[in-house]
């Protein structure tokens, strides 16, 4: 198949590419190239795979979109700007990329005479801070009270920060104009995904960022109390889930899924320190701060429709998955090296 991918040099962009040429399919990618580490990924791609179709072009120009999306069977649209801390920053920034980036996007499509699939990333974001789920204490850890298998998707949604309304008013869109415009469309809300290619930041890339300023001798400092969690998914189980998405499209079309670990894969932040100490004899020194705006005590996301509707469930547990970061952290660390961390 002809793919095009959208932010198709940065983290999650480049470990798709990667899996979908070895399958020998034609990848087109679109990427400005303005996250730190996209150029690293697109040269690394390169090296692998010799001449692919690339275009450092941009998501909120729309003539670039409109020939970008030519010709192609699915559109796995990756490209965002994915901070909740920018989003408060620079609001418009955002919304231009995150919003109308989509609007250009769909509406370049639905333009054409067959459109192709659209799989989107979302983010649990767009549940909000979840203040009415009772979360309790328990084990040094913040839980749901009543929620076992995680939040699910019939959750109602709740914005909440800039990049909650950016990236919540686009999964909308995708899935709207899935319904009106009959373009095959699928959402996916997903929670802290990790693995190798990740240049992760204070601000995003929380479990890379962690292990990044462990493998340099770095401090960091903890937002909040540190016994918030999340459930973590390994990149390449993530890689799965959009392909296994694509395979058995007859049944995800028109659908909207979290994707995560799920509860059988949840770090609190302390945990990961302890974590990676342990694991990789390293020592993360860190401080403690106020809470960032928009930040959850808990989120955990409820897998199950994923499973049940096309047969996708994680592989990689939190441990196997830390160690295959780590080395790869650990043989590039020129890259995280001053002044880029």
């Amino acid at each position: 198949m002809k793919v095009l991918i959208t932010g198709g040099a940065g983290f999650v962009g480049s470990n798709l590419a990667k899996r979908l040429m070895e399958s020998g399919n034609e990848v087109r990618i679109l990427d400005n190239l303005s996250r730190k580490g996209t150029d690293t990924n697109l040269e690394w791609l390169k090296k692998r795979f010799g001449d692919f179709e690339f275009s450092k072009s941009d998501i909120r120009v729309l003539d670039d979109v409109e020939k970008a999306v030519k010709g192609v069977d699915v559109v796995f649209h990756l490209a965002a700007q994915v901070a909740v801390t920018t989003s408060v920053v620079d609001p418009r920034l955002d919304f231009d990329v995150n919003l109308r980036g989509t609007f250009n996007l769909l509406e370049a499509i639905r333009k054409l005479e067959t459109p192709p699939m659209i799989l989107f990333s979302s983010t649990n974001k767009v549940y909000g801070k979840m203040d009415s789920e009772p979360i309790i204490e328990r084990n040094g850890r913040w839980e749901y009270q009543s929620l076992p298998y995680g939040n699910p998707e019939t959750t109602s949604l709740d914005f909440y920060s800039p990049y909650g309304c950016s990236k919540g008013a686009a999964d909308q869109y995708i899935h709207d104009y899935g319904r009106i415009y009959s373009i095959p469309t699928t959402v996916f809300r997903m929670s802290c995904i990790y693995g190798p290619r990740q240049m992760g930041c204070e601000d995003q890339g929380w479990v890379a960022f962690f292990l990044i300023q462990a493998v340099l001798g770095k401090a960091l400092t903890i937002y909040g109390d540190g016994k918030q969690i999340r459930d973590v998914l390994y990149i390449d189980d993530l890689v799965d889930a959009f392909l296994k998405a694509y395979q058995t499209r007859e049944k995800t079309i028109g659908q909207v899924y979290n994707i995560g670990g799920g509860p059988e894969q949840t770090l609190s932040l302390l945990e990961t320190i302890e974590t990676i100490e342990t694991s990789f004899s390293l020592n993360l020194p860190y401080q403690f701060a106020n809470w960032r705006p928009g930040d959850q005590k808990v989120y955990v996301s409820d897998i199950r429709k994923a499973s049940a509707e096309f047969g996708w469930s994680p592989k990689y547990k939190p441990a196997d998955g830390l160690k295959k970061l780590h080395d790869w952290i650990d043989d590039h660390r020129s890259l995280f090296e001053s002044p880029y961390v």
